[in-house]
């Protein structure tokens, strides 16, 4: 009874709220509003249709409309805000660890805050701050690295003992807690409210909202969206924006032309219960346990209460389910562990009476970040989905950052880590995705050091060479669906402590990692690189190079077998990819890029390169394995396979020449390693990879060859100061501003993209400038690492953050590469950041809020390193870039 109760009682707050915002646009739509309004028909065409009226469609309606757009269709196939929406929890937490995921969630408050106000909709906002709990040092070190972000950002927030828990909560157990921390900003709201009160407001700015009304499917002509069939007819329309939460998946795979967006449902619960004897005071902060896996809010006088399990239960994995989200089946067995976590917490609550269990779907990505963006496949279709139980935190957000996305042609932040093109394919599988949320949604409270690996859907994208490797001790990383090796652990180690090893402190690989740096300097490393991505682009005439030389920075205009390190820039100059490219012939090109470029690099050229028959672009990463061959001694080893000599008057740097290795013909050899070490990367036909790798390793012997994973090779390329593309270049990143104008060809004599951008820059300044960062007083062994997104101060300012870092064993410190900025002191604006500003700085590093003093090194800069070893001794001189 109690629960048909509550459900009833949901129900009419929902239906209360739904009927306020019918009777709000009513005098726009000419609808009753005491009776099921009869259907107005829909518009023959429009600019945009988004499909799913929760907090996502609306939200992506409210801000087109406020950026000018107006000819725009919403339509949802139940009633608004009727879908996950209406049984969110309503927790609006900034406490995130990913930086475009924290400013999403800090826009999102301050949109509710005043949206009320706005729309004359109640919205349910109160600010009641939250409280994350620590029960362990780990724990309590991780919030402390989410703190230092938050604090830079201007959002209050204190790191907390014990004692003030029970102070800001008297009802929190804190036996077992070793800190927390506050984040007095953090807000409830009415999801559902939230949802309607956007809604109105597009309604007002002139968007057309039509409910009960289902898409079938989007017609794609040419690659590029041509309209939309619902059940009530035809949309014309030029843009269409998938906001269908845990529909998107189908309504993806609806049309001829599949739109893969890789989200899966999993049920999720939370408990109501009846007020208490003394009824919570409704600006308690939420709580939310990690460690007991569970989150509790007050909610009308008791408490909502739900959390993440070890062990979920994923749900329509066949397929569509029904228009509107019902309250699923209870399941109390399965919920019995949260609700014991929840009492051990709250021991006050044991003789509280529960109202209602909630079962609800969420939808979880395979990485647990959001998806957003456009298809790499048609051009014009937007997707916003997958929120992974985040939705009304980061609603407000992200539908800012897709509007921006599609008025503008780019948000007005870097979205890469949730841009749906860093999927591929292979993340669609039906059992992928089931197996993977099952991972993905007890992650959602456990704990994640630096490093951490997903261990569901991997071998899934394999080099020939992955079972002689792993044979060797090779231990695994996965990037982009790619099995890549980490490290080898040589023979006799304790394999299970490697596998095991997480922390924030000096992990077990470190000597692992320092012997195989050691091999490369010294001697010769093989890494197999085959994860990167490669394509051939190739024409009957001069198509190849004239459209190159337009979408590129760098001169490709270079004699056959010439390798060119360039970017490819967007129109603001900022690098959309970080690539080497190859000229094989006069007319045909080898590009090699990183390997999450794979689907964005080649939407990228897709949509750029003439719609001409007589130019080809090929994807031939599967095609080809990669070695990369490290060290001084890779020149012995290779003149002795191939009976060619590979010194460097015969076989110069940064060339590209077809030969035998072995007895295998056609391996493209280049001399470049991405390290800034000597050396070259094989380029092998998969049929000869294993007989190629074979007699390497065999020829190598007696030159000390041993195998090398990617934590070697980021070691090498940090000290050397590379920047690698997706860590630390991005679409708002330029050459100027990382000390790359050798890669720029202002002058090449046509114009490329990116060109007029780089030109200011160049005359204007820079408002930031790449940086490295050598620790002066860290303590390798006692001190906490620095891995990345570390804050960064100079003369006790905040100037910026690190993007990558690693620990030099050359150098034997750790170096921090990162961007620092120049901000008035008085009104926060950003300066020019010059040579001076940079040298003349006092610098320090914030890890977990311990601030660790910096020598700060501009690119670029003299660099090969002396052979003294003694920390006071180290110097930087005379630096040749490979």
């Amino acid at each position: 009874a109690a629960g048909m109760f509550l459900r009833l009682l949901s129900d009419m707050q929902w239906r209360a709220a739904h009927l306020k915002w019918r009777r709000m646009t009513s005098s726009q739509r000419s609808t009753s509003t005491t009776a099921e309004p009869h259907p107005v028909s829909l518009p023959a065409q429009a600019q945009v249709v988004i499909c799913g009226g929760g907090i996502m469609g609306t939200s992506v309606a409210y801000h087109l409309s406020k950026m000018g757009w107006k000819d725009i269709v919403l339509l949802e196939q139940g009633r608004l805000a009727a879908g996950t929406t209406r049984f969110c929890a309503g927790i609006v937490s900034t406490a995130r660890p990913v930086s475009i995921e924290l400013k999403m969630a800090h826009y999102s408050n301050k949109l509710y805050q005043q949206l009320e106000q706005e729309t004359g909709v109640q919205t349910g906002y109160m600010k009641t701050g939250s409280i994350s709990l620590a029960q362990t040092q780990d724990r309590l070190i991780s919030l402390k690295r989410i703190a230092s972000s938050l604090n830079v950002m201007g959002i209050p927030c204190e790191i907390i003992s014990p004692k003030k828990v029970v102070q800001l909560h008297p009802l929190i157990n804190i036996h077992d807690l070793v800190g927390a921390m506050y984040v007095p900003e953090d807000a409830l709201v009415s999801s559902a409210n939230v949802s309607l009160a956007l809604a109105t407001a597009a309604s007002r700015n002139g968007v057309q909202i039509h409910e009960r009304t289902s898409v079938s499917h989007v017609t794609v002509q040419k690659g590029r969206v041509t309209g939309v069939e619902t059940d009530r007819g035809r949309i014309q329309c030029e843009y269409f924006v998938n906001c269908a939460g845990q529909w998107a998946y189908e309504l993806g795979h609806s049309g001829e032309e599949p739109v893969h967006i890789p989200l899966h449902a999993c049920e999720h619960f939370y408990i109501l219960t009846h007020p208490l004897t003394e009824p919570l005071s409704s600006s308690l902060p939420t709580v939310v346990d990690p460690d007991g896996r569970i989150y509790i809010r007050n909610w009308q006088g008791g408490i909502l209460s739900g959390g993440f399990e070890k062990n979920p239960k994923p749900l329509f994995t066949e397929g569509r389910n029904q228009l509107e989200i019902q309250n699923l089946q209870e399941d109390w067995d399965h919920f019995g562990p949260l609700l014991s976590a929840l009492l051990r917490r709250m021991p006050g609550l044991e003789a509280l009476q529960i109202m209602q269990l909630v079962n609800c779907p969420e939808s979880f990505t395979p990485d647990m970040r959001c998806i957003m963006g456009e298809s790499p496949t048609a051009r014009g279709y937007f997707v916003l989905a997958g929120m992974n139980s985040a939705g009304i935190s980061y609603g407000g957000g992200a539908g800012k950052y897709l509007a921006e996305w599609m008025v503008n042609g780019y948000p007005s932040e870097n979205v890469w880590s949730l841009d749906l093109k860093r999927f591929g394919t292979l993340q669609s599988s039906r059992t992928f995705l089931r197996h993977r949320v099952m991972e993905v949604m007890p992650l959602m409270c456990d704990l994640k050091v630096p490093r951490w690996d997903f261990q569901t859907g991997r071998q899934l994208r394999t080099s020939p060479l992955y079972d002689r490797l792993d044979a060797q001790g090779a231990r695994w990383m996965e990037k982009h669906g790619f099995e890549r090796v980490k490290y080898f652990v040589p023979p006799g180690n304790d394999l299970l402590d490697l596998d095991h090893s997480k922390t924030f402190y000096k992990p077990d690989w470190f000597d692992i990692v320092g012997s195989e740096v050691k091999c490369c300097k010294e001697a010769v490393c093989v890494i197999d690189m085959s994860s990167f991505t490669k394509f051939e682009i190739s024409s009957t005439g001069d198509q190849a190079l004239e459209s190159l030389q337009y979408l590129f920075s760098n001169d490709l205009d270079v004699p056959v077998g010439h390798v060119v390190h360039t970017g490819m820039l967007n129109e603001k100059g900022g690098y959309e990819n970080d690539c080497s490219i190859a000229r094989l012939s006069k007319r045909s090109f080898f590009m090699i890029s990183p390997t999450d470029q794979q689907v964005h690099c080649w939407a990228w050229l897709k949509n750029r390169l003439p719609d001409d028959s007589n130019l080809v672009m090929e994807d031939v990463t599967w095609k080809y394995t990669a070695l990369n061959l490290i060290g001084p001694r890779a020149v012995d080893v290779l003149s002795e396979l191939s009976y060619a000599p590979m010194t460097a008057e015969h076989f110069p740097s940064l060339f590209c020449k077809e030969m035998s290795v072995g007895y295998a013909n056609g391996i493209r050899v280049m001399s470049i390693t991405h390290t800034g070490e000597p050396g070259f990367v094989l380029y092998i036909p998969i049929e000869y990879a294993l007989h190629v790798y074979n007699e390497v390793m065999n020829m190598g012997q007696k030159y000390g060859i041993r195998n090398a994973g990617y934590y070697a090779l980021r070691s090498l390329r940090i000290e050397k100061f590379f920047a690698f593309w997706g860590q630390d270049l991005d679409a708002f990143t330029t050459p100027m501003e990382c000390g790359r104008e050798f890669q720029v060809k202002l002058e090449k004599g046509m114009q490329f993209v990116g060109q007029e951008a780089l030109l200011e820059q160049k005359q204007n300044g820079v408002y930031k400038r790449f940086t490295m960062f050598i620790l002066e007083d860290h303590d390798t062994d006692m001190d906490l690492w620095p891995w990345w997104g570390e804050p960064i101060f100079r003369n006790g300012r905040y100037v910026g953050k690190t993007t990558s870092s690693a620990y030099s064993y050359t150098l034997e410190r750790h170096v921090c590469l990162g961007f620092v900025h120049h901000f008035d002191e008085k009104t926060g604006e950003e300066l020019v950041v010059t040579t001076d500003f940079i040298n003349q700085g006092e610098y320090e590093i914030d890890i977990a809020g311990q601030r660790f003093q910096a020598k700060a090194k501009l690119y670029p800069f003299s660099s090969l390193f002396t052979q003294r070893r003694r920390k006071d001794e180290v110097e930087l001189s005379g630096y040749q870039r490979e």
